[in-house]
Formats: C-alpha cells, structure tokens, sequence
C-alpha cells in the first residue's frame, strides 16, 4: 500500500491508503468512535456481511475460492461461527480486505465499497458524513491534480518554444553577408558548406578538434537531405554559367527555405 491519507469523520481521524488504482479505508479506524475491533468480527459474523463481502469478491477477483466461500456462508447465524479478517483472506484468497499487522500503520483496511457497507452497519448518520468526507478527499486531489496538469502542459508550451527558438538559431542558416560571398572558394564542397553551415570544413575543424568526422558527419537529417538538393541544384547553376559567388549566395537561400520547410515536416521526424 501507499500514499497514506487521512480524513475526519465526525471527529474521528480515518486513515486511506491506496492499493494500485483503488482507495481502501481503515475499519479499525472507523470503530475508534463506537468500540474496538471486536465490532469489525461481529459484523464479518453476520450472514448479510457474507454475502455482500463475497459476490463483491466473485466481482472483483478472479482468484477469490468460491467453494470456501459458500462453506462460510453455511455456517453464518451460528452460535459456534467466528470469523476475522485475516481468516477470511487466508481461506478465500480475498483482496477486497486487508490485514495488517504493526503498531503503526496497522489494523485491518477495506476496499471503499466494503467499507461503505460497514459504515452503515455502525450508523447510517456514520456513513453518510464518511463518503461525504471521501468525496471531498477526492475532489481536493482531483484539483490538484488538474493544477498539477496544466502547469506541465504550460511547461511544455514553453519547453517547445524554447526548443524552436534553439532549432531556428542553430540548424536554420544565417544569411550570408557580401563579404562572405564575395570569397571564392576553390572547392565546391566548401562552398555547399558555407551555404549551408556558414563555415568551411577546415574552420568546423579547428572548432571541434575533439569530435570524430567531419562537419557533414555532425548534420542532422534535415542538413543532410537540404545538402542533397543543394548539390543537384549547384550542377544547373554550374551549366548555366553563374560565377562562384552568385550560386553561393542562391544556395544560401535555397538552404534557409527548405530548412525552414523539413523542421516542420512530420516524415522528416519519422525518420528519427
């Protein structure tokens, strides 16, 4: 069990702990206000009690033994019958109700739908102000967890604008000035370079001495599928007879559109 909580019942503090998905509440705790855990056998002993406690099983619990079950049952109303909790669970493989033992944290839980039923069998008054009080626990949570929720998707929000903002300042080329273009460059491959990265191979180098491969083997799939279109359109720039500078500076803007385009594009990420 985990995540321990406590509600107030009519001045009686009732502790609720959660089994996986499922709340279970302290019947030792609800008997605080009556008498001791001798009510809780008194009222496993009941025929009704039985009958409730098992179909609520048969329901529930895919391991309860029913055969077990019906011998309980059989017996109910007797004098000579005695049951507790943790009798009932070593014989029927129940987990509807739980038995624990320690001074602290202790005593026997149940499911709320059980411990609904006992809270009518103390007082129906008892019942009443107990799930009006777990449906307050519950609401509280259900608030905090829908604060909780919209501050992660705010985060998010900002998150994934601080991740474009990265995404533009430092995949999407940067506009090459006249200087830059006005350099020739004797090879081409560094010419697709700077249109592309901004820098030549040798200056990426110098900048990344501790990297394995080179500049191109550092590009994203995006760079790499924007170099491949770059390089077709160099060649019919080539034939036509643009200088150097010219198709650097085009390819410079070829590369700034369709970076642009692939980050968005959603068959690009698959490819991730």
């Amino acid at each position: 069990m985990k995540t321990t909580q406590t509600i107030n019942v009519k001045g009686t503090e009732i502790t609720i702990v959660q089994k996986g998905k499922d709340d279970f509440i302290s019947l030792t705790d609800m008997v605080k206000g009556f008498s001791d855990d001798t009510m809780i056998y008194s009222w496993m002993r009941n025929r009704n009690t039985l009958e409730f406690i098992g179909i609520w099983e048969e329901m529930n619990n895919p391991d309860f033994k029913g055969n077990e079950f019906v011998t309980f049952k059989s017996k109910a109303g007797l004098n000579s019958f005695n049951l507790t909790p943790k009798k009932w669970i070593e014989a029927t493989n129940a987990i509807g109700i739980v038995s624990k033992s320690g001074r602290y944290g202790g005593g026997t839980f149940a499911h709320k739908d059980i411990a609904f039923e006992f809270g009518s069998w103390l007082s129906p008054e008892f019942k009443l102000y107990l799930i009006r009080e777990f449906q307050r626990l519950k609401e509280d949570e259900n608030e905090r967890l829908k604060l909780g929720w919209n501050l992660q998707r705010t985060l998010a929000k900002i998150n994934y604008q601080i991740h474009t903002d990265a995404i533009k300042e430092n995949l999407i080329p940067k506009e090459l000035n006249r200087d830059q273009i006005n350099v020739v460059y004797a090879n081409e491959a560094d010419m697709l370079n700077m249109a592309l990265f901004g820098i030549t191979a040798k200056q990426w180098r110098d900048s990344n001495k501790n990297v394995d491969g080179n500049i191109r083997d550092s590009a994203s799939i995006e760079q790499l599928v924007v170099l491949s279109n770059m390089e077709s359109i160099n060649s019919v720039l080539i034939h036509q007879g643009l200088k150097q500078s010219e198709r650097l500076q085009q390819l410079n803007q070829v590369a700034i559109s369709q970076m642009k385009s692939l980050l968005g594009n959603r068959n690009i990420k698959k490819l991730k």
